[in-house]
């Protein structure tokens, strides 16, 4: 492994974009740690995660098991790295509240939406960005060099492996410090039915559309159970109030990853559907 690149701490990297993000940052040459909970008989790990593990171990990922709730274990692994990425999952994001002031810069876990441009949306998704919200105006507070990066809920569509090299780029440039960084590469920003149109052209067959109503939307973040409340109102914000990508890039304090790095060959929606093409995925229905 490369030496002189900054050691890079990841929280939530095994989960389902963290795990990337870990593969990325060893690519690139950084020593890495992940912090997660201890694998024992009786926490029961999945298969998936143990051959994870030992995937991670035989890549040279520095494995550091431990609870959130274990302050004074991760002030002192803070203080050994250079950089804090955080990838956990939704139920936890307010435990990042116990990392941020022992951080040398922090890259929280918030690869949703833009928080902070997006109003009047659904109760259930706006008491979630609440949560986005405290965790952003906190890393500001403390003076802890941030970046944070909206990967506007993978609505422009980017595969996770772009999405993971991105995140580590943009950990190490010094022009993203302190700024907001966006994913809205331009070839990737199709509506609905623009994909569904791009489809059938390469498969040549025609398919039925079923539209969903917007009051159909409003109704499910009502009165489904949660977190399927929370779900169907951000499919509201997504696609119905198209609040991913209704808003102009704000050149003071944000950027896109695309124009910060062309030199990224990232995945276009184009090819993705060539792959499925020719290796097509197993499909799985599920009823609103």
């Amino acid at each position: 492994m490369a030496t002189g690149l900054g050691k890079i701490l990841v929280f939530g990297g095994t989960g389902y974009l963290g795990k990337h993000i870990v593969r990325a940052s060893i690519k690139m040459g950084h020593p890495t740690y992940v912090y997660g909970r201890p694998i024992t008989p009786n926490s029961n790990p999945s298969n998936s995660k143990v051959e994870l593990h030992k995937e991670f171990q035989s890549m040279g990922v520095i494995l550091i098991q431990g609870e959130l709730s274990e302050h004074e274990k991760l002030v002192s692994l803070i203080k050994q790295v250079d950089i804090v990425i955080s990838a956990i999952g939704t139920p936890y994001v307010m435990e990042q509240l116990r990392i941020i002031d022992a951080i040398k810069r922090f890259i929280p876990s918030d690869f949703g939406c833009e928080e902070d441009l997006i109003t009047a949306v659904l109760p259930p998704f706006q008491d979630f960005l609440d949560k986005k919200k405290k965790i952003r105006r906190a890393a500001e507070a403390t003076g802890v060099p941030f970046t944070f990066l909206s990967s506007t809920c993978f609505a422009v569509f980017t595969r996770e492996e772009d999405i993971a090299i991105y995140v580590i780029r943009a950990a190490n440039d010094p022009r993203t410090c302190n700024r907001i960084v966006l994913f809205r590469p331009s070839k990737n920003i199709l509506s609905q039915l623009e994909l569904v149109s791009l489809w059938e052209k390469k498969t040549s067959r025609s398919y039925n559309k079923v539209f969903v109503y917007e009051e159909e939307l409003v109704e499910l973040s009502e009165t489904s159970p949660h977190p399927e409340n929370v779900r169907a109102a951000i499919i509201h914000s997504i696609f119905v109030k198209g609040d991913m990508a209704n808003f102009e890039i704000r050149e003071d304090d944000q950027m896109e990853v695309s124009k910060l790095y062309p030199d990224v060959e990232y995945t276009t929606v184009d090819q993705l559907l060539d792959d499925f093409v020719a290796n097509p995925p197993e499909f799985h229905y599920v009823e609103l």
